[in-house]
């Protein structure tokens, strides 16, 4: 991935261009609006299900974690992931094809895209064999898509831009109708935020000269307007 640095607005600027692709019914991919989480217990064993939606390897990797130490006693933590091209499944030690493909298998029926989800089982005493395990993880993960608000992703930008106190107000206006999500007082005030391509376009006409030292923009994924 290369980074792109130009002028713009008397700020500087970095541009991470990502290549994108589109799912299979359109121009749009599905995704979760927010995390989501369900319980489905069946013959003892308890399959708590976890789903995240992620943007990189590295988000994976650190709910994997979080998930394997809230809940450090269970027997298995199988889980499934679809990011764009990249696609990984793990059985985590239930028998070969029994957990983590059926979660794949049902993050494709939904059409999910940059979706972690996780299924951690803690082991009733009474097996349930092969058959069982498949039809026990797929219909976790399927209670769990099915309780979570689905969303289409766009084009868009992850945006992080420093400035200073003097214009918070000014910044805070403009984005009266856009979720922050990071905020940072130090010396200067820096906010993240995603918008969407259209959306900038309309906010950088409104933006004034000087208001910001240093905008950082990312190409990525993010919740289409309604």
């Amino acid at each position: 991935m290369k980074q792109k640095e130009f002028e713009i607005m008397n700020s500087t600027i970095f541009v991470k261009r990502n290549k994108f692709r589109y799912n299979k019914i359109g121009e749009n991919m599905l995704s979760i609006e927010k995390s989501e989480q369900s319980i489905y217990e069946i013959q003892r064993s308890k399959f708590i299900t976890t789903l995240y939606r992620i943007d990189s390897l590295e988000e994976i990797e650190t709910n994997l974690q979080a998930i394997k130490e809230k809940y450090r006693d269970a027997n298995h933590h199988c889980y499934a992931y679809i990011l764009e091209e990249k696609k990984k499944c793990s059985d985590d030690g239930e028998p070969s094809g029994t957990a983590g493909m059926p979660i794949l298998n049902v993050l494709e029926q939904h059409h999910l895209d940059h979706i972690l989800c996780i299924v951690t089982r803690y082991f009733g005493g009474i097996k349930l064999g092969a058959g069982g395990l498949v039809r026990a993880y797929s219909k976790s993960a399927t209670i769990a898509i099915e309780n979570a608000t689905i969303i289409s992703l766009e084009h868009g930008y992850e945006m992080k831009i420093t400035f200073p106190y003097s214009y918070l107000k000014t910044i805070d206006f403009l984005l009266k109708n856009y979720w922050i999500k990071n905020k940072n007082f130090q010396d200067e005030v820096t906010y993240q935020f995603e918008i969407t391509k259209q959306d900038y376009l309309i906010l950088s006409q409104e933006w004034k000269n000087d208001i910001t030292n240093e905008i950082i923009i990312k190409e990525t994924w993010v919740p289409k307007n309604k």
